[in-house]
């Protein structure tokens, strides 16, 4: 009987890790205000060819939702503003939309999630009233269709959402938004669906640059820490500082376990004169860095090692959106189905800016520390390298083949060299924020061989460390380590 216990804690703990082990989804936003975009089965076609499995789109619209069938890609739609009044009114108003929007291509077409409205506080006509009425009859609907329980509703939401977001820890929502924003958070604890939030550290940048860096804002490993006053807590990103923001704002009106999506977060590639930050090698390496993020599992600050869902804006751009010339830009692709930049949606490798191809070789260059930056910087570059940045520095540890000469600049240079392998070779692998640069003569020297394109493995024999590596394992790792034992005792019980 004490064995069977054992064993039926195990099975839960084994499932509980699996559940904690699936990762965090990056998706993308396909907006569709653009001339001359291609027909919805090319974009579906395109999306596939780029291995995204998630998107967003803003409507219902049937011929976009018939094209996404049978492609494995789970869809999130949208319900207008413009069409909240009606949702709210009338139930048959909604079941209709139901009945001749969705559940024909359902579940041909894998519908996840409905937002409805966006962006409410943003909107020129108040609609705040409208939304969670509406939402409480689309739930209505999806229950007489028997979808409660496979389609998710929600509502997005912009930063403007709150009242203060600095520090993070002093978020708190607008008190003006109150009448409906307190319901519509116990609808989404009681249906289990996500807090949905659009977070754009450009505008933080962009807004601000005195204040934030393009650093910060970028992910970069160089970025200098914020630290939050209240809690301690160092920040060296923009996002997640934006995300725990909102996190601080729900724990203070005591929703803290409410999980947050990321419905829209992207860079553009193209701005006016005065829109300096605005570039395709700024858009890749934000949206790189994002995605390395998401897959790794990185969490924020407040929530360590938490899984959080992002989409990207957008998939095009849209040459007929209103505003400065950034808005028409942030798309990975011109309406002809041209690159702007690529993405690796892996978050394990890096891309060619130029020619949007997956680079695999380093071409015989290097990465080595630069000796005209501070020991601070070169610090800050082998910490994150050989942390976040997933290297394996074991090589440089005592009594291994790299450990001499004991010096900041040569063990910086092999841990920037690794990551810079093992990433694309590229200029943005090789950035650190200024402490790393390329070089095509080998560093190679004695025992201790460089990486590059012709050697795939290095250090086969040397002896394992005395000391743990600095760097740490990734999360699929961690849950692996974590769940064989789990599942070899569940399978001895004869639980599976």
């Amino acid at each position: 009987m004490a064995r069977r216990h054992v064993a039926a804690f195990a099975a839960f703990l084994f499932l509980l890790l699996v559940g904690h082990c699936r990762g965090g989804k990056t998706g993308i936003c396909y907006g569709r205000n653009a001339d001359d975009l291609p027909s919805p089965d090319k974009v579906a076609r395109l999306i596939q060819q780029q291995s995204i499995k998630y998107v967003r789109i803003y409507d219902t619209n049937i011929d976009v939702i018939k094209a996404f069938a049978n492609t494995s890609v789970e869809l999130m739609v949208g319900v207008p503003n413009a069409d909240l009044l009606a949702f709210s009114q009338y139930q048959s108003n909604v079941d209709t939309w139901l009945k001749n929007s969705i559940l024909p291509y359902y579940p041909a077409t894998m519908i996840t999630y409905i937002t409805v409205g966006a962006e409410i506080t943003e909107s020129p006509v108040n609609v705040s009233a409208l939304v969670v009425p509406a939402m409480r009859n689309v739930l209505a609907a999806l229950k007489k269709a028997g979808l409660h329980k496979k389609i998710t509703i929600s509502s997005t939401h912009s930063l403007g959402i709150l009242s203060r977001s600095f520090p993070p820890s002093a978020g708190a929502f607008n008190s003006s938004y109150a009448h409906f924003l307190k319901p519509m958070l116990e609808f989404l604890v009681e249906n289990q669906a996500p807090f949905m939030v659009d977070l754009y550290p450009y505008y933080a940048y962009q807004n601000s640059p005195s204040n934030v860096s393009l650093n910060y804002a970028l992910f970069s490993p160089q970025s200098q820490g914020v630290i939050d006053p209240n809690t301690g807590l160092v920040y060296t990103n923009m996002f997640d500082a934006q995300v725990d923001s909102i996190f601080f704002a729900l724990m203070a009106l005591n929703f803290k376990t409410l999980k947050i999506m990321i419905t829209e977060t992207g860079w553009p590639n193209k701005g006016a004169a005065k829109e300096t930050g605005a570039t395709p090698d700024n858009a890749q390496t934000y949206n790189t860095n994002l995605i390395r993020h998401v897959v790794n599992d990185s969490g924020t600050p407040a929530k360590p090692r938490e899984e959080i869902d992002v989409y990207i804006f957008s998939l095009f751009n849209e040459n007929r959106k209103p505003g400065i010339e950034s808005e028409r830009n942030w798309g990975l692709f011109s309406p002809d189905q041209s690159a702007i930049y690529s993405l690796d949606w892996t978050g394990r490798g890096n891309v060619d800016i130029m020619t949007g191809g997956n680079i695999t070789g380093s071409n015989g260059t290097w990465c080595v520390a630069s000796t005209n930056v501070s020991e601070t910087a070169l610090q800050n570059g082998l910490n994150w390298a050989c942390g976040p940045g997933d290297v394996d520095c074991s090589a440089i540890q005592p009594s291994q083949p790299c450990y001499q000469p004991d010096t900041l600049i040569s063990h910086a240079s092999y841990a920037f060299n690794m990551y810079y392998q093992q990433n694309g070779a590229t200029d943005v692998a090789c950035s650190f924020g200024g402490a790393g640069v390329r070089t095509t003569k080998d560093p190679s020297y004695e025992a201790c061989f460089y990486l590059d394109s012709d050697r795939k493995s290095i250090n086969t024999n040397s002896t394992p460390p005395p000391a743990p590596s600095a760097s740490s394992p990734s999360l699929p790792g961690q849950c692996f380590t974590l769940l064989l034992p789990m599942l070899s005792l569940v399978i001895a019980s004869g639980f599976l």
